[in-house]
């Protein structure tokens, strides 16, 4: 059953891969559906066996490396936090297989699209199931290669292909960081297997490398590597831009790719490694800076957009800043269960945008759209559902992880620690301006669509079934298994999640100011009334206040809805640098040091130097030859009697020389 739900998807996409268009459209959605429900069927099973019964297990397949005192093994690794990751894996996987169904019905190459999407969900269970570094980086590179293939699906679209570069080469930046830290992990340690290597860390706690004038800790140069991989993955600030870009792939891949599985890797991987992060503080400190910084940034963003899928693009930013500066706060618990809920609600927001997006012919543009709540009552409820569970709304998944999370960032022992919790309540306010401007906009204003051009429908029942699985689960999900998570004596992930004990702050939760508790519902309450003011009432009648809201979105439009003009930068920086290496190589180095010092060079050399010297020659043949002869043995004394190498190179050059001038 362990082996059975890691290679089902491989040989899965194999078959349809090589076989599908012998099998048919239909027949390859209906194998593909039965592969995922099976596969997500046995993660219950394994959740109820590892997780319930506190288990752990690790299935060794076979010896790949072994040099020396170094040996990697191919294995897999399923303790609680592998259960739970494969549960959101395979649940989304699924349900996002049967939304294509329906999404990409008339799309003729949908037996390509299942089959990279078998091929993702495959390196993503290998990335989660990992018991060594290395088969985790197999997976993570896998996943990006996977990224690629499925935002390039529609490879006619230039948008698409820029896309699917630009997050190919975003990921490759922070993955070269990723290596490195690899490398130093087997450097030190002589393995990368996970239960080595974390109860191995106290032992090179006071190791240190010299660098550039610095004596650096090797754990925290470690750390740091690590941190800046997860970075690239989570599109954290810095190297967020290509997430937003990658919404030009089909919204199934958005959903599966960039809000549930894909752009939580790197918030796996700091949980996984809470062994190695609560070793070094001082990159700790760094987690909490970008993720509150990524938080609060992202959310301001999405709040000045306007493409609908852009908006849930950001809202993704943002909470993965929040799952970010949670982890930098020791509470890897609550990142995990924020994550477990996130991957629910959102996957249910990407979808419902799919729902209204393939009813509009694909358009994105939220102010052509508006009243669909009369033509599509099920998705505007399932995205009223998703908003509400993203806002922390109570009772629903959102309101038991994230209000928590930032409750555990109040009472935690640091001094920035009022610093980021008001960031958090910030992005908390800004979260509930754009949720609510994307129903007011979408379901809500007065619409801009002609009855004459669209027939808006809603039918399809591979679309509406996985809206209302992800429903359900985005009501109750939070409830079932908070005990499980946070709960007060919960031991489920003691073999997982290490929390150092000065950071163990969950007893002090119980004791916070009813104010503190509250303040995240009063000003998520506060942004519902200021959105409800801004883009509903303020589009009904532009006339009035309309000098107040021109002049409070004027200052601010430009740089937000250019989303901080990261790409412009971006763009100049890389233009600069590549004219910079333009000049440098083609003009200096080739066309100079090359031609001038090159083949070319010394041939022009030889050639003018011939020249020149049969001017000085005598033209009598006698003469000629006795000179030719005379420095034949000259040059053959000195290379038998010299040993010297300079000599002899010297009158190899005088031979060719003499050969360049009689030949």
């Amino acid at each position: 059953m362990y082996l059975y739900i890691i290679f089902s998807s491989l040989f899965n996409s194999i078959l349809i891969g090589l076989f599908g268009k012998f099998l048919g459209r239909q027949a390859v959605i209906y194998i593909s559906l039965l592969t995922l429900i099976s596969g997500f069927m046995c993660a219950v099973i394994i959740l109820y066996e590892i997780l319930l019964n506190n288990n752990i297990l690790v299935i060794t397949l076979y010896n790949l490396l072994i040099i020396s005192e170094i040996k990697i093994d191919i294995g897999f690794l399923f303790d609680s936090l592998t259960s739970i990751m494969l549960l959101v894996v395979l649940s989304i996987s699924t349900l996002v297989h049967i939304f294509t169904a329906g999404y990409m019905s008339h799309d003729p190459f949908i037996v390509r699209f299942y089959t990279f999407l078998g091929f993702f969900t495959f390196f993503m269970i290998i990335l989660v199931t990992a018991d060594n570094f290395l088969q985790l980086f197999v997976g993570w590179e896998g996943v990006g290669v996977c990224s690629y293939l499925l935002i390039n699906f529609w490879y006619n679209r230039i948008a698409a292909n820029k896309a699917a570069i630009k997050a190919m080469l975003m990921n490759r930046i922070a993955d070269v960081f990723f290596i490195f830290g690899i490398v130093l992990i087997l450097y030190y340690f002589k393995t990368l297997n996970y239960l080595l290597v974390f109860s191995l860390m106290d032992y090179i706690q006071e190791y240190y490398i010299f660098i550039l004038f610095w004596n650096i800790k090797i754990v925290d140069l470690i750390v740091f590597f690590l941190f800046l991989g997860a970075i690239g993955k989570s599109a954290q600030i810095g190297l967020h831009t290509w997430l937003p870009d990658a919404m030009e792939g089909p919204t199934p891949v958005s959903s599966l790719l960039h809000a549930a599985t894909m752009v939580t890797a790197g918030v796996f991987l700091l949980v996984r490694c809470s062994f190695i992060f609560e070793k070094s503080e001082n990159i700790l400190f760094l987690v909490i800076l970008f993720g509150s910084i990524t938080a609060l940034f992202s959310a301001i963003v999405a709040t000045y957009q306007y493409d609908i899928k852009k908006i849930i693009a950001y809202s993704t930013c943002s909470q993965l800043g929040y799952m970010f500066f949670s982890s930098g706060l020791s509470n890897y618990n609550i990142t995990l269960f924020h994550l477990f809920n996130h991957a629910f609600f959102k996957a249910l927001l990407f979808l419902g945008a799919g729902s209204i997006i393939s009813s509009l012919l694909d358009e994105q543009d939220m102010r052509k759209m508006g009243s669909l709540v009369y033509k599509m009552p099920f998705t505007y409820l399932s995205i009223v559902i998703g908003s509400l569970a993203i806002l922390g709304f109570p009772f629903l998944a959102g309101f038991y992880s994230k209000d928590l999370l930032l409750e555990a960032t109040f009472i935690s022992y640091s001094l920035d620690s009022i610093f980021i919790y008001t960031m958090g309540v910030l992005t908390a306010f800004f979260t509930a301006m754009y949720s609510m401007k994307l129903l007011f906009f979408v379901f809500i204003v007065k619409t801009n669509i002609y009855k004459n051009n669209i027939i808006i429908q809603e039918f399809n029942f591979f679309i509406l079934i996985p809206l209302f699985i992800l429903s359900i689960l985005s009501i109750f999900v939070g409830f079932l298994f908070s005990d499980i998570f946070v709960g007060i004596g919960s031991d489920y992930f003691n073999n997982s999640i290490y929390i150092k004990y000065e950071h163990f702050n969950n007893m002090e939760i119980e004791f916070i100011s009813p104010f503190f508790k509250n303040l995240p519902f009063i000003l998520t309450f506060f942004g519902l009334l200021l959105s409800y003011f801004f883009f509903y009432i303020f589009n009904i009648s532009n006339k009035q206040l309309n000098f107040l809201n021109f002049w409070i979105k004027k200052r601010l439009y430009e740089i937000f809805f250019n989303a901080g003009f990261f790409n412009f930068f971006y763009n100049r920086i890389y233009i600069y640098i590549f004219n910079l290496f333009y000049k440098i190589n083609v003009k200096y180095i080739e066309k100079g040091f090359f031609e001038i010092f090159g083949p070319i060079g010394l041939y022009l050399f030889f050639r003018d130097l011939s020249y020149k010297a049969r001017f000085i020659s005598p033209y009598f043949v006698n003469i000629s030859l006795f000179l030719i002869y005379f420095n034949l043995i000259l040059i053959l004394y000195f290379l038998i009697l010299s040993n010297i190498f300079i000599i002899k190179s010297v009158y190899f050059l005088l031979f060719f020389y003499y050969l360049i001038i009689y030949k």
